[in-house]
């Protein structure tokens, strides 16, 4: 029974040594000192404040992308212990011991190493040669500019390492069509493809287009199954679902997935919340939640309100009144009303209360039980400080002279009657009898007389001179068919009214409420809406000292200074290996040459290479080129401020396609013996240049060793190149 065990359990295994020693030489190049320099280098200053909001919970914003690659930094600090209490104020500033520095930079470093067998992988399952793939693998090893980006707190290396595994496992599954389709691996490295795009995508939204190229392949891959007539109808639906089940629903969960976990960790309320709705800054643990907790959900008749204006942009606003009158005649010589002054107020105040009043009853307090207020409901706006009611007429705006002036209606004794009637009107409704809810409904304010709608027009405009404070105008907007954000309104603070006196209305004004009443959003409401701002909130772009084109960069006619030490001459730039930079545009060109060469040629019916020689350099192309491609144009139609990094991962691709271009030249165009070995003679010599270029910037790559000034000097091989010298 146990004679099994007479003989050793033995397990082979095949080891790939090129891959493993291209691994172990990737960790060495990116992990090697890894915590020099002890400071702040470059957009660190910038990531760091992200990886301190993580540790401490507190809700942001990043306009320059999804989470995913934000919270992988954070994981680092994570792990390391980090607290988040550091300054990221300055680049340059030294790291306090309480910050893990090396934890910190562990993830973006990895990522750039596993970059090297990745690419190593990808010429190999594109069916180029060992000699080909181990070229493409050591070009990445020793590009400069790849190390260091690598070597700190920033997400290129990691948008990279994604993009390539999206590439590679893409190849893979497709390698296993013919003879193992919908075997274990068929399925793991299909559902790998999937997972990687979703992550990269997640990291930097640049990875769209590397996920729409390989989107695109793999829908010309499956026209060309089409065709086959072995596969049946059945074979094809399931190809087909298996296909978008790993390529489409997979990514767009995950996708869901990281603004779950985003969300999750960012409880706490901070100071990106202004950006929010007043339902979402609610939902945040602190800050408007502390105010707003056990408000009465629906508005009644006889409600104490203040009025958010929904923009939010480029600042939050209340509605709001005050004693002071327009003046009689403004400077322009138009008159006025005279009457009380409406404007919206960037502040918390006791001015911006008002009472939901019914015009068919006078008393300003909620009924027992209380009668909510319904979309199309009519209604009046009474100021709660001064009781004067919210009014509009055909006067013109101080400062927007085609809108209506609204006001607080005074009584004057002239021929001017009180117009004080709005209809109410719940943008974000799902019936027609919907309630005015607090803080969920989105209202628009019909004047009932002349159909302007009550809009905060200061928003996009000028504030009011002195006599308005410099506060924001609001006026009437005459209906249209559309309507934009500033004439949109949620009700933020809201209490049921119980004073009908009006001292002692002010005294209730003045105190909270403490009604409990749950008003949490959905993970969908609250992921809508933070997608929504993540794609249009904009920073106003401004000119930086190491901004860059597009086309600056093909030529490496820029450079980054990312670090200087205080005293000595080690600096840090982004420089890319210029014999590699060279290497990749000639590969480029020459691979455009040849393949119009070849297209023009076959139209002629002359076949210079055999069919599957011209399948593997198109399909080659395809994904090299078109990843240049896809990763390198759209930034021409991009109006953001552009740093060199930005093209590092079309360079990637670039570079990948140069072993591609040389065996191609090799086993095609070099015939003869002689002409073989002289081109494996200028490969060699070629990659000496490669290898002499990395070692010359390392000091500039690595920080160390400190540089004399003749030295720094002699880096500068190009004028445009900003090296630090310091004045003797």
């Amino acid at each position: 029974m146990l004679g099994f065990l007479k003989e050793p359990v033995v397990v082979t295994a095949k080891i790939n040594v090129n891959l493993v020693a291209l691994t172990v030489m990737g960790l060495i190049s990116r992990l090697w000192g890894l915590c020099y320099p002890r400071a702040v280098v470059f957009d660190e200053v910038y990531y760091g404040q992200f990886v301190s909001l993580y540790m401490k919970r507190i809700f942001f914003v990043d306009d320059s992308g999804p989470p995913f690659g934000h919270m992988l930094l954070a994981l680092g600090g994570y792990l390391g212990g980090f607290d988040g209490n550091f300054l990221w104020n300055r680049i340059g500033a030294e790291y306090s011991m309480n910050v893990p520095v090396w934890s910190l930079r562990l993830l973006p470093a990895l990522a750039g190493a596993l970059c090297v067998p990745l690419a190593y992988q990808i010429l190999v399952e594109l069916h180029f040669s060992h000699c080909a793939a181990l070229g493409a693998a050591l070009l990445i090893l020793l590009e400069n500019s790849l190390i260091t980006q690598s070597r700190f707190m920033l997400l290129e290396s990691i948008l990279i390492f994604f993009t390539l595994l999206a590439v590679l496992s893409y190849l893979k599954f497709y390698n296993l069509q013919k003879h193992s389709a919908f075997s274990g691996s068929w399925w793991f490295w299909l559902l790998l493809t999937g997972v990687a795009c979703s992550c990269a995508v997640g990291v930097k939204y640049m990875a769209l287009f590397t996920y729409m190229l390989l989107l695109a392949i793999a829908g010309l891959h499956f026209w060309h199954m089409i065709g086959d007539q072995n596969l049946s109808n059945v074979s094809l639906l399931c190809h087909f679902l298996a296909r978008g089940l790993a390529l489409v629903i997979i990514p767009m969960g995950m996708y869901l997935s990281f603004f779950y976990v985003h969300l999750a960790l960012l409880y706490r309320s901070g100071p990106h919340d202004q950006i929010m709705t007043s339902a979402f800054q609610a939902s945040l643990e602190g800050g408007l939640a502390r105010i707003t907790q056990g408000q009465p959900l629906e508005v009644a008749y006889g409600s104490q309100i203040t009025l958010r204006n929904v923009l939010g942009k480029p600042m939050q606003c209340w509605l709001h009144s005050h004693t002071n009158t327009y003046p009689i005649r403004y400077e322009n010589g138009r008159g006025s009303s005279h009457q009380q002054q409406v404007t919206c107020y960037p502040f918390k105040d006791v001015n911006n209360w008002w009472i939901v009043k019914d015009p068919g009853m006078q008393q300003l307090v909620v009924s027992n039980p209380p009668r909510p207020v319904r979309h199309g409901h009519i209604v009046q706006l009474v100021h709660g400080i001064t009781t004067r009611y919210l009014n509009t007429h055909d006067v013109a705006a101080p400062l927007s002279p085609h809108s209506q002036e609204v006001s607080c209606y005074i009584d004057y004794n002239i021929s001017m009657p009180a117009q004080n009637l709005w209809r109410v009107e719940i943008v974000n409704r799902e019936s027609d009898t919907d309630v005015w809810k607090t803080i969920l409904s989105e209202v628009r304010f019909v004047h009932v007389n002349t159909s302007a709608v009550l809009k905060a027009s200061g928003l996009s405009g000028a504030s009011l001179p002195e006599w308005g404070y410099r506060q924001l105008e609001v006026v009437g907007e005459k209906l249209s068919k559309g309507y934009h954000q500033s004439m949109v309104w949620n009700v933020e603070e809201h209490r049921y009214g119980k004073s009908q006196e009006q001292k002692e209305r002010e005294v209730e004004l003045h105190s909270p409420t403490q009604m409990d009443i749950s008003k949490n959003l959905s993970f969908m409401a609250k992921f809508t809406e933070l997608q929504w701002k993540i794609l249009t909130l904009k920073n106003e772009d401004t000119e930086h000292k190491y901004s860059s084109s597009a086309l600056d960069w093909i030529t490496m006619d820029t450079n980054i200074a990312y670090w200087l030490h205080p005293t000595s001459g080690a600096q840090i730039h982004l420089l890319g290996n210029v014999a590699t930079w060279a290497s990749a545009n000639t590969a480029a060109l020459v691979y455009l040459c040849l393949s119009l060469w070849y297209l023009l040629r076959r139209r002629r019916k002359i076949y210079d290479i055999p069919e599957d020689a011209w399948q593997l350099w198109v399909s080659a192309g395809g994904v090299c080129g078109g990843g240049w491609a896809v990763n390198y144009l759209p930034f021409f139609l991009m109006e953001k401020t552009l740093f060199l990094y930005h093209y590092l991962p079309a360079l990637t691709f670039q570079i990948l396609l140069i072993p591609v271009v040389l065996q191609h030249l090799g086993d095609h165009l070099c015939r003869s013996v002689l002409l073989k070995s002289m081109f494996s003679a200028l490969i060699v010599a070629w990659f000496s240049s490669v290898y002499f270029v990395y070692c010359t910037f390392s000091p500039v790559t690595y920080g160390q060793p400190a540089l004399s000034l003749t030295e720094l000097k002699a880096l500068r091989w190009k004028d445009t190149w900003n090296i630090l010298i310091r004045k003797q």
